[in-house]
């Protein structure tokens, strides 16, 4: 065990964040702490690393157990440059090193052998420092600098950059690459992924999931989640809960837990009623007064089993447009943004998008993703090429930098500002619909968090009546509950979606296509993010097959056989459309199956453990229930599974 905490109680005046929180991190094992935004998760990471104070409970740790520990856009703050902070990361073995140096010249000093003592002694003490210099890595100490700065985004970086100028994000990401380079026995990371593009995310996770210590994430990205840990801690009404899994199996045990104690709880209410009912009619006949008092005993003794709180409030809303655009909404040819005399970021950007489409704009970080969403929402001129909008297009922005709030306002005028015909009782309703009620609608925008300024910001998108929405990473700062509410609102959105987005989950069950932005220009791929890894795949596999065969012209070529809409005629594009959303959508019921499969098994498992304990088996109606609810289950899930294999076999 690398760490236990029990019973962490943590006050803010005489309002409570943590109550009773309980956690436990073990050797090698990967937990992931979720929780909406609030809850009181950085609170508690904070707290374990030592650096806020606790009002109760215990923490053990260890003190041979060394942490580290990340908090959420902690960006490095150092003088140095980025190869020397690394460096100073292995301090005792460059120290080492530099001994050994001089080692080296004391024995090749020819003197040093007239002493047979001093000179055995010399021998001695190499070997010793040697063989500690080659068990902490001392030979690998820069390859590994090398390999963890290539991996977070560094790689292309001199040596010699100081560090004081980078951006807030690099100094974030670097602070990280620092942590992993100290490999502690227990990692504790608040937000990790914050800041990282999905090629870095990838190697991150890699790295993560081979790491030989433990980890303590706190994340909203699922996929991350889903991909690294192996238990998820859940903080909800300053309360904990333990679920074994990643995130994905999290979802269908609470989903299970929450449908049992709502039946055991109704089953209690129905026999609650029944005992009350009998010692009201015959409490007062001599007959059976004394069986109704004893239903009276047997129901002030009774554990009374307390209603199963819900899901907590959520968002609420949906994007409906105004009118109906045309069928071709936009193209662009040729386009290249540069900044001064410098080269163009990126040139030769071309894609089409027609009414109803739903495309993701991917790359790497510092491509210009969003200056392109600049350049097609008119904030910005390109430098080359041509932006054409087609008829009737309402165009609708989410900013991921949210510039466009005003942060003098309070979050009632921010709306009313732009909306200034509606009354002040539709614009209230329309902001609880966002979570803020009672006097949040009275705080200034420069006093809000991350992910209420969001909500600000969707709640502006919903009221504008687009129908084409152009989102700059729409999932940034927004909890899980959040994402999820806003994933059904695009879905059931009827215009046309262009995004941005690292947020791979978000990706797979939103893009219907997927486009590449590089510096020569655009690469589509239809699909969602899996699909395009599956595509890219392929076309490097053929490229190696075939580089042997066609040096000078296959890499080229393949580098651009993609699965483009605009390659095809308009009957094929729509064809491909098509099948592809006949794919998505039994990708998505086979999906929906296999979460309501592993719900039934769960509560099926529930239930035959239940229908063990005396108090059920001896009681030959409660027995009786429960066998009739099994049956249904096992029916249901009979009928589940044989439309699963119908779906898996097309």
């Amino acid at each position: 065990m690398l760490l236990q905490a029990t019973g962490i109680t943590k006050l803010y005046g005489i309002q409570p964040v943590l109550e009773g929180i309980n956690l436990q991190v073990n050797e090698r094992e990967r937990v992931g702490l979720v929780g909406v935004n609030g809850a009181g998760k950085s609170t508690l990471l904070k707290i374990l690393a030592g650096e806020l104070s606790y009002d109760g409970g215990h923490i053990h740790k260890s003190k041979e157990t060394t942490v580290g520990y990340l908090a959420q856009n902690s960006g490095l703050q150092s003088e140095r440059t980025i190869h020397e902070e690394m460096l100073s990361v292995f301090a005792p073995l460059i120290e080492a090193e530099a001994e050994l140096r001089q080692l080296e010249q004391q024995i090749a000093d020819p003197a040093a052998a007239e002493d047979e003592k001093r000179y055995e002694e010399l021998l001695e003490r190499y070997s010793l420092r040697s063989d500690w210099f080659k068990d902490r890595g001392g030979y690998e100490m820069n390859t590994r600098i090398r390999s963890v700065l290539h991996g977070m985004g560094f790689g292309d970086f001199p040596p010699d950059t100081p560090i004081a100028t980078l951006s807030g994000g690099q100094k974030t990401r670097l602070a990280l690459a620092r942590i992993l380079l100290q490999a502690p026995d227990l990692l504790m990371l608040d937000e990790p992924t914050n800041h990282l593009d999905i090629e870095t995310l990838t190697w991150l996770e890699d790295y993560l999931r081979g790491y030989s210590g433990g980890i303590l994430v706190v994340s909203h990205d699922r996929y991350f989640l889903d991909r690294l840990v192996t238990t998820i801690v859940e903080i909800e009404r300053h309360q904990s809960q333990r679920y074994t899994g990643n995130y994905s199996r999290y979802v269908d045990l609470k989903a299970a837990e929450y449908e049992s104690r709502l039946k055991q709880y109704e089953k209690q209410q129905v026999e609650i009623a029944k005992m009350e009912e009998f010692v009201q009619r015959n409490i007062v006949r001599a007959s059976t007064t004394k069986r109704a008092q004893s239903r009276r005993k047997t129901l002030e003794k009774m554990d009374r089993i307390e209603r199963p709180l819900g899901e907590l409030k959520k968002a609420n809303f949906a994007f409906e447009p105004d009118f109906h655009s045309g069928r071709e909404v936009l193209q662009i040819r040729e386009v290249a943004v540069s900044f001064g005399e410098n080269a163009p970021l990126f040139k030769n950007a071309s894609f089409e998008l027609r009414r109803g489409d739903t495309a993701a704009l991917i790359g790497p970080n510092g491509i210009g993703k969003s200056t392109l969403l600049q350049c097609l929402t008119g904030t910005r001129e390109p430098s080359a090429g041509s932006v054409n909008w087609g008829a009737k297009v309402k165009i609708g922005y989410y900013d991921q930098e949210q510039t466009r709030l005003n942060p003098q306002n309070t979050v009632l005028e921010e709306l009313w500002s732009e909306y200034p015909m509606l009354e002040e009782a539709r614009i209230r309703t329309i902001l609880g619909n966002f979570l803020f009620s009672g006097e949040d609608v009275q705080k200034k925008v420069s006093a809000l968090s991350g992910g209420e300024k969001a909500r600000v910001s969707l709640s502006k998108l919903m009221l504008r009546g687009a129908n084409m929405l152009i989102l700059d990473e729409p999932t940034n700062h927004l909890d899980l509950v959040s994402r999820e509410v806003l994933e059904s609102a695009l879905i059931d959105f009827e215009g046309t979606l262009l995004f941005i987005s690292h947020d791979r989950y978000f990706l797979n069950k939103m893009a219907e296509r997927v486009l590449e932005l590089h510096p020569d220009g655009i690469d589509q791929y239809l699909g969602n993010y899996d699909d395009y890894i599956a595509k890219k795949g392929e076309l490097e596999d053929l490229a190696s097959e075939t580089a042997g065969d066609a040096p000078s012209s296959a890499p080229t070529r393949l580098d651009r056989e993609l699965s483009a809409p605009e390659k095809g005629g308009s009957s094929s594009y729509e064809a491909d459309k098509q099948a592809k959303r006949e794919e998505r959508s039994r990708q998505r019921r086979l999906a929906e199956l296999e979460d309501a499969i592993a719900g039934l098994e769960e509560e099926i498992t529930l239930l035959e453990t239940e229908m063990t304990k005396p108090e059920v088996y001896q009681d030959y109606m409660v027995l009786q229930e429960h066998e009739r609810d099994l049956n249904e289950k096992k029916q249901q899930l009979a009928g589940f599974f044989s439309e699963w294999e119908v779906l898996a076999d097309e």
